[in-house]
């Protein structure tokens, strides 16, 4: 069967990079409308989806839940990459609307390993601290640390945990791992340590960081109480999800001083616009704005992926499919 022309929203590119990404040129023929802004609204959307087939997403920016799915009756695929916590699968199916998402469970995303020891660095050596203090006209605000030597605790041990695992041991770490018993056997046989305990990791651990899915058995997966076992001088990263952590714990945690430092990609509510966030007013933190996967290189990886499963819809051979029952529901 001949491909089909079809009509394509994506949202949420808020530079508006995708048009001038390389792989792009896989939606030639159809009909593309991209939005550069971020809108949440379930009436605005509907309008502005209202005649749309196949629906590009960029992570988990957007919620696409029951009420807009109802108002949106030409829509037959939602097209992205990665979980999809945003997304009512079940309001999917019901409505004949296939999700295709690519797993990529043997991808590893450098850019998000990279952002996070971009994160490491720019914490232990103060350098937005510093930066900042040599434009008001300060020489040298403190005194940073070195990693050579520390320990490493990578908290989960999968794509992601295992690249930074690997950058850990180019700097000189000690690596620990906490995961499921399955990615602890993957560690050791990686060569690297796995702590005895959970309580063990977090005490040992100079720089701990967090890369494990967001979902129902690791939602607030790291405690107040785990918190309370590092040490005051330790740095605690989190590029994965907000909600790994229990709520209002870091925060806390910070203020109490263990740990003494953390570094956050993530926020409970994204886009975070508020000024006034609790962690955006701690001298000990440095902030990032969910950029983990935010480069060139990796949208081309990614939206590839994505636009191939736009391209197997329109040839009537859906792939990745995450609720095959969609198949079989008409609107």
């Amino acid at each position: 069967m001949e491909d089909r022309a079809i009509k394509i929203a994506i949202l949420d590119d808020y530079f508006d990079t995708i048009r001038t990404l390389e792989c792009f040129g896989k939606l030639a023929g159809h009909d593309v409308t991209i939005w550069n802004d971020h809108v949440q609204d379930v009436e605005t959307l509907a309008e502005r989806l209202s005649d749309t087939e196949a629906l590009v997403l960029i992570r988990e920016r957007t919620q696409i839940r029951a009420p807009l799915l109802a108002r949106l009756p030409n829509l037959r695929l939602i097209s992205q990459r990665s979980v999809y916590p945003h997304i009512d699968i079940d309001a999917c199916t019901r409505l004949g609307v296939i999700v295709s998402s690519s797993q990529h469970a043997d991808t590893p995303s450098y850019a998000a390993a990279e952002l996070t020891w971009g994160l490491v660095i720019a914490a232990l050596r103060q350098i937005p601290q510093q930066m900042f203090a040599l434009r008001a006209g300060t020489w040298q605000i403190g005194v940073g640390s070195t990693l050579r030597g520390k320990t490493l605790g990578v908290f989960g041990y999968g794509r992601i945990g295992a690249v930074v695992a690997g950058y850990g041991r180019a700097f000189g770490m000690h690596v620990v791992v906490w995961a499921r018993a399955e990615s602890l056997a993957r560690a050791r046989a990686d060569g690297y340590a796995a702590a005895s305990s959970k309580a063990a990791f977090f005490a040992a651990g100079d720089v701990i960081s967090l890369h494990m899915r967001l979902v129902e058995a690791t939602r607030g997966i790291v405690t107040a109480a785990d918190l309370a076992c590092m040490k005051p001088a330790a740095l605690l990263v989190n590029t994965s999800r907000a909600e790994l952590i229990e709520a209002d714990a870091l925060v806390n945690a910070l203020r109490a001083g263990r740990p003494g430092m953390a570094a956050v990609d993530v926020f409970e509510n994204e886009p975070l616009r508020n000024p006034e966030h609790a962690l955006l007013g701690l001298d000990n933190v440095v902030c990032t704005p969910h950029i983990g996967y935010v480069s060139r290189d990796e949208y081309e990886i990614q939206f590839s992926q994505i636009f191939d499963q736009i391209a197997a819809y329109a040839a009537s051979a859906p792939i990745n499919v995450v609720n095959p029952e969609a198949l079989r529901a008409t609107r």
